[in-house]
């Protein structure tokens, strides 16, 4: 691996000079494993240590198969997908890689007793398979995590609706957390040449999720003047959204759980912020099992006294069960909830007597295509959208690194350094970094 960083770290993106790289027959890379899948049982959800599941260990370099790359991956970041894969909820995702195991020869190689996570990667291109014409040995690259194979008719229209559709590095194996990393093809994406290679791993899924979920026509379709409501607004996901709000003319409402994070929102631009921990609202009874419609009053209140009386025209929802009651109740009549993730439980509760009647509508969402993503990834490399990367680890430290953003001990995203062996390199456009510097350091400060 020396030699292939040694080679990207030099600048030279020759085609020669990859192909003439060697690649080896094992890498390093983050794992789960099957055999520990028990390891957790009894416990609750936040007993549950990523640091005791995530190794770091060599694997073997898996066979290319058609319309799949290669990548030598110099930061990789993490995402929520990684930590349920890291505490088996709520599902092991080895049922996932058996089922897929099963479809073809080439669907085989995932199926192993090891699975190697990650769903984001900046890097460079090492090998291509047969068939791959656009992209070459050499060529720097971020990824989009969705894994399609376009042998269905329904995902011509919309890949996210292809019967086969996977999270790579969730739902598949060969993922980002490692040196290197297989993808297929069209999942590779321009790097943004003035950021560093953990500044432009950290946006690919949360930003291209936040792109479908809150502009794109399969989503909220947001417009100019629209209200949002963004819960964990200073967070991986909600940091995104709340960016998009202010650059596509909407008024962002921020909500979020401490003074620092509320600060955070205030760098990005946004005017309009609640702090829920301060404000105390109490969504549930003590024990979990009724929700308070009365907390829900209150808690639209606040809304319209920040917005000058009026409700939101879309929630943007993904906490889950702790929130969805709230956001049912507070968008405007004729409103939209838009949905994703539901980190705080998947069992919905809410008084459908305020959909319903108020014609609300709740709209589904889950990451994005290729098309989708690719626009979000244009956005960042036009810096019309920052990175919001809070903090960089080593791949050795993938462990304590997934235990923060399990615990919301983060803010924005969590970068992993892989073969970058530190922070602050792969700018390779330093004076269009500078046209953006201020709000990229703004952003990491924060």
């Amino acid at each position: 691996m020396d030699q292939i960083r040694e080679a990207i770290l030099s600048g030279d993106r020759s085609i020669e000079t990859y192909a003439g790289l060697a690649v080896p027959e094992a890498y390093r890379a983050a794992t789960v494993h099957k055999d520990e899948v028990g390891i957790f049982e009894g416990m609750s959800t936040q007993e549950k240590d990523p640091r005791r599941s995530l190794h770091v260990e060599d694997v073997p370099v898996p066979e290319l198969a058609p319309g799949e790359a290669l990548v030598a991956v110099m930061a990789s970041a993490i995402n929520y997908n990684t930590v349920w894969t890291s505490i088996f909820e709520p599902v092991s995702t080895f049922g996932f890689l058996e089922r897929y195991g099963r479809t073809s020869e080439f669907a085989e190689r995932h199926d192993l007793p090891y699975h190697v996570v990650g769903s984001d990667l900046a890097g460079v291109v090492l090998r291509t398979g047969p068939g791959v014409t656009k992209w070459k040995p050499g060529t720097e690259v971020v990824a989009h995590c969705l894994s399609v194979e376009l042998e269905d008719a329904e995902g011509h229209d919309d890949t996210m609706m292809d019967p086969q559709q996977r999270i790579w590095g969730f739902e598949t194996n060969f993922g980002g957390l490692a040196e290197l990393a297989v993808v297929k093809a069209n999942q590779l994406m321009p790097k943004p040449a003035h950021l560093s290679w953990e500044e432009a791993a950290s946006p690919g899924l949360v930003n291209s999720t936040a792109y479908r979920q809150l502009v794109s026509k399969n989503g909220a379709a947001m417009k100019l003047g629209d209200r949002v409501l963004v819960w964990g607004a200073s967070g991986g996901l909600g940091s995104y959204a709340t960016q998009m709000a202010l650059a596509g003319g909407a008024t962002p409402i921020c909500v979020v759980s401490s003074p620092q994070k509320a600060d955070i929102c205030r760098s990005m631009g946004a005017e309009l912020i609640i702090d829920r921990s301060a404000e105390d609202y109490r969504f549930w009874s003590e024990d979990g099992t009724e929700q308070n419609p009365n907390e829900w009053q209150r808690f639209g209140k606040r809304i319209r006294e920040l917005t000058g009386g009026h409700d939101v025209d879309i929630v943007f929802e993904h906490p889950g069960r702790e929130t969805f009651g709230a956001s049912v109740y507070v968008a405007r009549k004729g409103g939209t909830i838009v949905t994703c993730a539901s980190t705080s439980g998947y069992m919905h509760e809410y008084d459908n007597r305020y959909l319903w009647m108020n014609l609300k509508r709740i709209v589904s969402s889950h990451f994005a295509n290729y098309r989708e993503a690719w626009e979000a990834n244009d956005l960042v490399d036009r810096g019309i959208v920052h990175p919001t990367l809070s903090k960089t680890y080593r791949l050795e430290e993938v462990g304590q690194a997934a235990l923060d953003v399990h615990r919301n001990a983060h803010q924005g995203k969590v970068g992993v350094l892989t073969l970058a062996p530190e922070a602050g390199l792969g700018v390779t456009d330093p004076e269009k970094r500078a046209g953006f510097e201020s709000a990229i350091n703004r952003f990491r400060d924060a």
